[in-house]
């Protein structure tokens, strides 16, 4: 199996579909980043949820955590890149996607940073280095995959390129120390790091793509049709809440987002919400949009990850309960 999926292999054998059932149970248990205020959460805060209730499970780090923990009935809803929702689809998964969980603009996107007087100047001088990312199989290897192939790079020569796994608060000084020659950062992070000098952008995903949304909530099509109203409750709630932060000043959204995090006692800290600039989601209300899956099925294709019309991309496309979706 080629290495994309691999990482996905061994949820073929979990049981899905474990948890609670029952339409009148309006609880949707979940994992979220820590130190961060996702828009579920948001809805929640503001009243947009009504009777609905989110039961925290957890924090986690990467989409294919998450979807993990979705495929053994540990949650009942994730948040993951595109492509690694994709990926999982195409293990004969049959996977819902809600509404969108985060995209990528010139504020929000993944950007690749290398020493600003370093060697590394365009795609080939990767060849038979180093990038460190925050996990394989999802959105910062598709991305540098891409900027790759783009660049002109064969197959084995992308292949050639040494992935570090590595926490991102941990990308900046790997790559000023020299321990690795370019580091994928995003968020705080990434402008944090363009503040302090010595570094230098070489590529940002939406170089690539435009402004696009990235990931999306997802639950299994068990759970989508035993918790209809449940998931009425969940897309309206956080389709609001987008449109909410993206309306209201940014100074009242990071206020909120603070006071979330205070108030929750997670043992967390609010310095990456201070620094929020946008919901980062091009689709009005998250509608949940078959091109931004198109995308990356084309691109697995094109690597040899999937085989044409392997995935249905329309199945996983449901708007029902979103209400800024226009038919």
């Amino acid at each position: 199996m080629t290495s994309l999926l691999l990482a996905f292999a061994a949820l073929v054998a979990l049981p899905t579909g474990c948890g609670r059932t029952g339409d009148d149970e309006l609880v949707i248990r979940y994992q979220s980043t820590p130190n961060a205020v996702s828009f579920p959460e948001l809805a929640e805060d503001l009243g947009y949820f009504g009777d609905l209730k989110l039961d925290y499970k957890g924090g986690v780090l990467g989409g294919p955590e998450n979807l993990q923990a979705l495929m053994s009935g540990d949650v009942d809803v994730a948040s993951a890149f595109n492509g690694s929702i994709l990926k999982l689809a195409a293990l004969n998964k049959d996977l819902v996607s809600l509404v969108a969980s985060y995209g990528s603009d010139r504020e929000n996107g993944s950007a690749v940073f290398v020493l600003a007087d370093g060697p590394i100047r365009g795609p080939r001088d990767f060849i038979g280095k180093k990038v460190t990312l925050n996990t394989v199989g999802a959105h910062s290897e598709f991305i540098i995959k891409e900027y790759l192939a783009r660049g002109g790079l064969t197959r084995d020569e992308i292949d050639s390129v040494e992935l570090i796994v590595l926490p991102p608060i941990s990308a900046e000084a790997a790559v000023r120390a020299g321990q690795v020659d370019g580091a994928m950062m995003s968020g705080i992070i990434r402008e944090l790091a363009e503040q302090r000098g010595g570094l230098r952008r070489l590529f940002i995903d939406v170089d690539l793509f435009g402004d696009f949304t990235a990931g999306y909530y997802v639950t299994t099509r068990d759970l989508f049709t035993r918790k209809p109203r449940a998931w009425q409750l969940y897309v309206e709630g956080t389709a609001k809440a987008i449109e909410w932060a993206r309306d209201t000043p940014r100074e009242e959204v990071v206020a909120r987002m603070v006071s979330i995090i205070e108030r929750r006692g997670r043992n967390e800290t609010t310095a990456a919400v201070q620094h929020w600039r946008s919901p980062g989601i091009p689709s009005k209300g998250g509608v949940v949009e078959a091109q931004a899956y198109q995308m990356w099925v084309d691109w697995l294709v094109k690597a040899g990850e999937l085989k044409p019309g392997q995935i249905d991309v329309a199945r996983m496309v449901d708007n029902r309960y979103n209400p800024y979706h226009r038919p």
